[in-house]
């Protein structure tokens, strides 16, 4: 699934009621960056799971009910502001249409996934072609088990909530849309393209993540989730590889006050050569992997 972890906000419209069932035992990674009075936990999420995966507990419990602040991503918008953002941002009433603007070796897989998801072909035609990527990437994702609010964003900020804990965002949802619109078209339309590829096979790939993920295993979940970004090193340079310098240059500014954080963003920004604790590292700062 490539691009996953800047999905978190818009998948959120389309959660489903969960529905009790087993538990299943997962130990997703943790690390920590701490000095004598500061305390900083970072936390790889996946923004969408199936119900029955026991994750909140054990040093991940621990390391939340300890901070006295969440930070994630973005702190979420209601639908309302989510859905006037994306108006504004994303609708092109003029020119050439969606369809018009894909490989025309691709319009007809194109229509299928829209077909597939109950719309028709020229449903998003008036929208960005990112738009278009990010609704085939989230819309899907009910019908295959996964339930936006079992993932660990909406869980951690129910949590944080419940404690009264302090809630921030490294970035606000302005910024994370804005990524998608400022890339130029031309590498908006192999974001859709490549999306459209992964559209027959988005469950078996986002299992396998999930997979990944509960194992404590991010190396090859970044490698998952990264994958499509090797192909268009432009994309990663924006949404990969500068949000996670502005990152670790936010903790290491955050270091000079006390106190404890639990900073949980998307699983693929910290693993792999760009990652959040190499760009840490090159501030003379260590992120320990707390494993147990």
């Amino acid at each position: 699934m490539r691009f996953r972890s800047l999905l978190a906000g818009l998948a959120l419209a389309f959660a489903l009621p969960a529905h009790a069932q087993a538990t299943k035992d997962a130990d997703p990674a943790l690390w920590v960056v701490k000095d004598d009075d500061t305390t900083i936990y970072l936390f790889g999420t996946v923004h969408v799971l199936k119900p029955g995966l026991s994750w909140f507990d054990e040093a991940v419990a621990k390391a939340f009910e300890g901070s006295d602040e969440l930070v994630l991503e973005m702190v979420e918008p209601d639908q309302a502001a989510m859905g006037t953002l994306v108006m504004n941002l994303a609708v092109n009433p003029t020119g050439p249409s969606l369809t018009d603007k894909l490989p025309e070796d691709k319009r007809a897989a194109y229509a299928k996934a829209l077909a597939d998801l109950g719309m028709p072909a020229a449903a998003l035609d008036r929208f960005d072609p990112w738009f278009a990527a990010v609704t085939l990437s989230v819309a899907g994702l009910p019908k295959l088990g996964y339930d936006p609010a079992q993932g660990a964003e909406a869980v951690l900020t129910a949590a944080a909530k419940a404690a009264n804990k302090k809630i921030a965002g490294l970035e606000t949802p302005e910024q994370q849309l804005g990524f998608f619109d400022s890339l130029a078209e031309p590498l908006q339309v192999k974001f859709l393209v490549s999306t459209i590829d992964d559209f027959p096979k988005m469950g078996s790939e986002l299992d396998a993540m999930v997979t990944s993920w509960a194992a404590g295993d991010p190396e090859t979940l970044a490698a998952k989730i990264n994958e499509g970004m090797r192909e268009t090193p432009e994309i990663a340079k924006v949404l990969l590889s500068d949000r996670n310098a502005r990152w670790a240059e936010w903790i290491e500014k955050r270091m000079a006050q006390p106190g404890n954080v639990f900073v949980a963003v998307g699983a693929g920004h910290l693993a792999g050569k760009d990652s959040v604790q190499a760009w840490l590292a090159k501030r003379k700062l260590t992120a320990k992997r707390i494993h147990y």
